[in-house]
């Protein structure tokens, strides 16, 4: 794990937050977290976040090596969760996916960008050529768009991803050369 964690950090607003790994002292912490965010940011998680038991054994199972999990934390609430994905091996073994979900009332003011410059940072130090990032085309045009600014290049694949209703999306791929 990076040493440089802790680390303070600045939102525009001129709120502070402390950016820190998650560790298995912070399952409750997340999963709170997770629960005070509307359903329609829940419904649309890559997992499934209203299964306790699932944020318990990522707790216990904690492994740097192959998810770098970010927590932003305001006072003893976590305000934002933030994972790079990495691969040991196979042909993306130097493709680290990001990840992110971001507290509401901390949307716009640079958190995001924050965490994921620190994700891109991580990735340069272990090696990795790309990060990629998958989003919901037209609910994240937000994140999309901060992402290209910083670099990225998208590609929207029509329909490629499904709602739990059943209804289809088109999602942006997302990629940084590093």
């Amino acid at each position: 794990m990076p040493h440089r964690y802790p680390q303070e950090a600045a939102l525009r607003d001129g709120r502070r937050v402390l950016l820190r790994p998650f560790s298995d002292k912070d399952v409750d912490a997340l999963y709170d977290f997770f629960h005070r965010m509307p359903g329609e940011y829940r419904r649309f998680a890559w997992d499934n976040l209203d299964n306790r038991a699932l944020i318990e054994e990522w707790g216990r199972s904690i492994d740097y090596a192959k998810v770098f999990p970010l927590l932003a934390v305001d006072g003893h609430h976590v305000v934002a969760d933030a994972t790079l994905h990495l691969r040991k091996g196979g042909p993306l073994r130097l493709v680290g996916r990001i990840k992110w979900m971001l507290d509401p009332a901390y949307r716009g003011d640079g958190l995001g960008t924050t965490l994921v410059n620190h994700l891109v940072n991580i990735a340069r130090e272990r090696g990795l050529r790309h990060v990629s990032c998958m989003l919901i085309s037209d609910l994240e045009a937000d994140a999309v768009k901060t992402l290209e600014g910083l670099g990225f290049t998208s590609t929207i694949e029509r329909g490629y991803g499904t709602d739990p209703d059943g209804n289809q999306h088109d999602m942006t791929k997302l990629v940084l050369k590093l």
